[in-house]
C-alpha cells in the first residue's frame, strides 16, 4: 500500500503500521457498538414513553454511532487486505459517514447536556417543553452537519493518487491556499469543538454548583445528582473521544499542506492524527454506557423488556429444582421413617 501521508522528502517515513491499528481497533468496537447502539435504539424508541429528558437527542446519537458502525466491515476489509473493492462512491461515502458521526455526536452531546441543564435549573420553562421541539433541533442537526461533512469528500479523493483502489487514510489531499486552509482549520476547531466544549463545561460547572447548595430538598438533589451523572458523562466522552482529534488537526492540516517540512515532526502528527482517530471511533462504544449508567428509566425499561423474561425464568427454573429437591429429600425422610418403624416393630416382636 502506497504511502501518501509523507512529503517527497520524508519517504523514509512509514505508516504502514496505522493499517494494523486501524483493523484492531474496528475489530474490537465493531460487535460492542453494533449490539449496544442496535440495544439503546430499540429500548429508547419502543419503551421510553417520556419523550424528555434528552431522549430525542440520545435516539439520534445511537443512530449517528450506528451508521458508522455499519461501514466498519467496509474498513477491516480495506486494512486487512490493503486494497479497496467497492467502487470511489461507496468509499467516500463510508469516509462521509465517519466525520458526519463524530460531528453530529459533538452535536448532540451538547443538545443533550444543555437539555439536561436547562430542565434541571429551569423547570418551569421544562413544563412548556414540547417533544417536536427535540425533533426540530435534532433535524436542524442533521442538516448542518451533514452538509458541513460534505466539504471533506471534496478534500480527498484517490484520483489524487493515481491509484484507484485506495481509500480512507490513503486518500490523496488536495492542496489549498493558505487563506482558504486557515478558513477551514478555524471554522471546524471553533464551530466543530471549542464552542462545544464550552457548553458541556459551563453546563457541568452550573450542574455542580447546584448540587452543592444545601437548601436543595431530597427529590431535588437526587434529579441533579442523575443529571450530574448525564452531563458528566458527556464530558467524559467528548474529552476521550474528540479532544486529541481537534487538538491535532491544525498541525495535521500543516502537515498535508506541506507547512511542515521536518521529517521528524511529521512523523509523530500523523502517528498521532492515527491514534486520534481511533479513540474518536470509540464513542460508539461509549454512547451506550452513558444512556444505561445515567438514565434509570432506560434501566428500568431495558429489564423490564428485554431482560424480565430471562431473569423470571432463571428464577422459575431455581423455583423448580428447590421444589424438585425437596420432594426428593421429603420421600427419602419417608422410606427412613417406614424404615425405622419396621424395624422397631420386629425388634419389639423379639
Amino acid at each position: 500500500m502506497q504511502d501518501h501521508n509523507s512529503s517527497p522528502n520524508c519517504t523514509d517515513y512509514s505508516m504502514g503500521f496505522q493499517a494494523s491499528m486501524y483493523a484492531a481497533t474496528y475489530i474490537i468496537i465493531f460487535i460492542p457498538g453494533l449490539l449496544g447502539n442496535s440495544i439503546a435504539l430499540w429500548v429508547l424508541w419502543h419503551f421510553v414513553t417520556k419523550k424528555k429528558r434528552a431522549v430525542i437527542f440520545m435516539i439520534n446519537l445511537a443512530a449517528a454511532d450506528l451508521a458508522h458502525v455499519l461501514s466498519l466491515p467496509l474498513r477491516m476489509h480495506y486494512y486487512l487486505n490493503h486494497t479497496w473493492l467497492f467502487g470511489n462512491f461507496l468509499c467516500q461515502f463510508c469516509f462521509y459517514l465517519k466525520y458526519l458521526n463524530m460531528y453530529a455526536g459533538i452535536c448532540f452531546l451538547t443538545c443533550i447536556s444543555i437539555q439536561r441543564y436547562l430542565f434541571l435549573l429551569h423547570p418551569f420553562r421544562a413544563q412548556n417543553w414540547k417533544c417536536r421541539y427535540d425533533v426540530a433541533i435534532s433535524t436542524a442537526v442533521w442538516a448542518v452537519v451533514g452538509a458541513a461533512c460534505l466539504l471533506l469528500p471534496v478534500l480527498r479523493s484517490s484520483s489524487l493518487t493515481n491509484n484507484t483502489n485506495t481509500c480512507f487514510a490513503d486518500l490523496g489531499v488536495r492542496q489549498l491556499n493558505q487563506g482558504a486552509s486557515i478558513a477551514l482549520v478555524a471554522v471546524a476547531e471553533l464551530s466543530g469543538f471549542l464552542v462545544p466544549l464550552a457548553i458541556i463545561l459551563c453546563c457541568t460547572w452550573k450542574i455542580r454548583q447546584s448540587l452543592q447548595a444545601s437548601d436543595t430538598p431530597l427529590q431535588r438533589t437526587n434529579e441533579k445528582q442523575r443529571a450530574w451523572r448525564m452531563i458528566l458523562g458527556c464530558a467524559a466522552v467528548f474529552f476521550v473521544c474528540f479532544t486529541p482529534y481537534h487538538v491535532n488537526f491544525p498541525v495535521f492540516m500543516m502537515v498535508k499542506q506541506d507547512v511542515i517540512t521536518d521529517c521528524s515532526t511529521r512523523h509523530h502528527i500523523l502517528c498521532f492524527h492515527a491514534v486520534s482517530l481511533c479513540l474518536a471511533s470509540l464513542n460508539c462504544c461509549l454512547d451506550p454506557i452513558l444512556y444505561y449508567f445515567t438514565t434509570s428509566e432506560f434501566q428500568e425499561r431495558l429489564f423490564q423488556s428485554a431482560g424480565g423474561n430471562i431473569w423470571r425464568s432463571f428464577i422459575n427454573r431455581i423455583l423448580n429444582r428447590g421444589r424438585i429437591r425437596a420432594t426428593r429429600v421429603g420421600e427419602e425422610e419417608e422410606r427412613n421413617t417406614t424404615v425405622l418403624r419396621t424395624y422397631f416393630w420386629t425388634f419389639q416382636r423379639h
